[in-house]
């Protein structure tokens, strides 16, 4: 029952939990895309307990400073709210430099000196002053506004170590900041290796060749995000023609088809299906047993095939479900092996591939 008496509905009924499954952390990410429509990555260090030596957006844990979330099994924890996107952008900062505020009414990017950027990031990092109040005492506010949500992920239950709630988002540096980089602080630098070495944005394109040239590691959901924005994303020098890109991609991110949820909307907890030829194919349709009674939904449309080999996911693909699936049905009738892969399966395989975290090398 509610406070008021009421029986609970889907957006305040409490998740009960498997209790030998670890408590999802919430967290944020943002896909910082930038003046010529390249996105940012990060390259974590090896010593990371979550996507250790793996390419990755900017983002981490939610902190008490960023706001107050939901109680712990309330299913509003696993929306989107302000903690959210002052985590990503506080995260944002403190991983790479870029600052996504502005100073109080102005539209444009809070600038700061070198000196001045790294000093902040690293101050707020260590928590020696808390991040809106710092914030504040440089007359600046956060620009939550400008995140754009792009799907929130939530780990299987079948990870063993630690698990998440994370929502992304994507953020548009403005194209105007293609004139003056470094004085409106746009171009990242690692944070000294404290939780990354690598700081730098590429075409998309560039980013998934080399992860097919197994010259970084990407973990499935980068990986598929990735995927999604290849289509829309490419190198130009006409600002009109980057503002189509980018007008595009927003009509996709916004867009409702076929009785799915919109990609802001959408919920993933990626579920193994059966392995075939070798390959593990995972649904995204699911959004995660802490929200599975609210009516969300995943993408019923794609999956996500791999190999583990080496500790680590390889042969990343994001296909369409209905082709898996009929290539599923053609084997069968063939006499091929096809094997449903089981939770203890699943749960065996993440565990040895270190997918929840742990020590890996490139």
């Amino acid at each position: 029952m509610t406070t008021d008496g009421a029986k609970p509905n889907s957006e305040t009924r409490a998740f009960k939990g498997d209790k030998s499954s670890p408590t999802p952390s919430p967290s944020a990410s943002v896909l910082v895309i930038s003046a010529k429509n390249d996105i940012l990555l990060l390259r974590r260090v090896q010593s990371s307990t979550s996507f250790a030596s793996a390419h990755v957006f900017p983002g981490g844990h939610i902190s008490p400073q960023d706001g107050t979330l939901p109680p712990l099994n309330d299913v509003r924890r696993h929306e989107d709210s302000e903690a959210y996107r002052i985590s990503a952008i506080r995260e944002c900062f403190e991983e790479t430099g870029i600052l996504i505020a502005n100073k109080k009414g102005s539209d444009g990017l809070l600038e700061l000196n070198d000196k001045e950027r790294e000093e902040s990031r690293h101050a707020v990092h260590n928590e020696k002053i808390p991040f809106k109040v710092w914030l504040n005492e440089k007359d600046a506010i956060a620009n939550t506004a400008s995140l754009i949500p792009f799907t929130r992920w939530l780990t299987p239950i079948n990870v063993p170590r630690q698990r998440f709630s994370t929502q992304m988002y994507i953020y548009f540096l403005p194209l105007s900041c293609s004139s003056k980089p470094r004085a409106q602080n746009t171009i990242p630098t690692s944070d000294g290796g404290v939780e990354n070495t690598e700081a730098g944005f590429k075409p998309v394109a560039e980013w998934l060749r080399l992860f097919r040239a197994n010259e970084l590691i990407l973990f499935p959901p980068q990986f598929y995000l990735l995927s999604l924005l290849a289509p829309f994303l490419h190198e130009s020098s006409e600002i009109q023609t980057l503002q189509a890109q980018r007008d595009a991609l927003l009509s996709f991110v916004e867009r409702k088809e076929d009785g799915e949820p919109s990609w802001g909307e959408k919920s993933i907890s990626p579920q193994p299906l059966f392995k075939l030829a070798q390959k593990m194919v995972f649904g995204l349709d699911q959004p995660g047993p802490e929200l599975a009674a609210t009516g969300r939904k995943g993408d019923g449309k794609r999956v996500i095939t791999w190999i583990f080999k080496d500790g680590r996911p390889q042969e990343l693909q994001v296909r369409w479900r209905a082709d898996v699936e009929r290539e599923k049905i053609e084997a069968l009738e063939g006499g091929m092996p096809v094997h449903i892969i089981t939770r203890e399966e699943a749960e065996k395989e993440r565990h040895e591939s270190q997918y929840s975290g742990g020590r890996q090398k490139l």
